[in-house]
């Protein structure tokens, strides 16, 4: 028996990754098996087997190729915008919200990990992977909300955390919307002026709040 070289090794694994996201779109991850993924991508469910431990596996696998490219530009921006930690949020919001407008595999990843998966059975797991994923988002939100606010660049009376799940119910409501129904509005247009308004309203200064405050105290005599 011949031995598969470390390229052929990797192209079967593209290539299994490949059909579970048409057929997890097609058909939605409760109702596919491996069967179906392997018919897909011409392959047997050994094959399958080699490269992952089960569908949950593969589909993490699938989700985990998507958010890659996403890890790599917050490290990149990080390093470039340290100074600016809101800058650092908004590209990371705007790049991944752009992603989902603009690339179709990113999109098929999206709107099956939204709207046609069920936490029921054996892919029940994978509501764990959304909660871990949710949650590390969250927390590079909140802590560049903190930081935001050590630099002066929110009012001592915000909330980090508070402000954090705002903007990520922000991003989620945008790409759920859009996923569902994507003549709705235009994702990639929309998505700067609707981002750029969440977070100049973060910055809004104590002191025009405090102004505003008494300015709606009547006078007495």
């Amino acid at each position: 028996m011949v031995r598969k070289t470390r390229e052929e090794s990797q192209e079967t694994r593209s290539r299994i990754l490949d059909a579970a996201e048409v057929v997890f779109q097609r058909e939605g991850v409760s109702r596919t098996s491996l069967a179906h993924i392997a018919t897909e991508a011409g392959v047997t469910r050994g094959a399958i087997y080699w490269h992952f431990k089960n569908k949950v596996d593969v589909f993490d696998a699938m989700i985990q190729r998507v958010l890659d490219p996403i890890e790599a530009k917050l490290a990149q921006l990080q390093a470039q915008q340290d100074h600016d930690p809101l800058g650092t949020v908004r590209n990371l919001v705007l790049y991944f919200l752009q992603q989902v407008a603009g690339d179709a595999r990113v999109y098929r990843v999206i709107e099956t990990a939204w709207h046609k998966c069920e936490y029921v059975g054996e892919t029940a797991e994978v509501r764990d992977l959304h909660l871990e994923c949710g949650n590390r988002y969250l927390g590079i939100f909140e802590a560049a909300m903190r930081q935001a606010q050590q630099l002066g660049h929110l009012p001592r009376s915000a909330d980090p955390r508070q402000a954090a799940v705002g903007l990520m119910a922000l991003v989620d409501g945008l790409v759920v919307n859009w996923t569902l129904d994507r003549d709705a509005f235009a994702l990639a247009r929309f998505a700067p002026g609707i981002v750029d308004a969440y977070l100049a309203g973060l910055r809004v200064s104590e002191t025009a709040a405090a102004q505003d405050g008494n300015s709606a105290v009547p006078r007495t005599s």
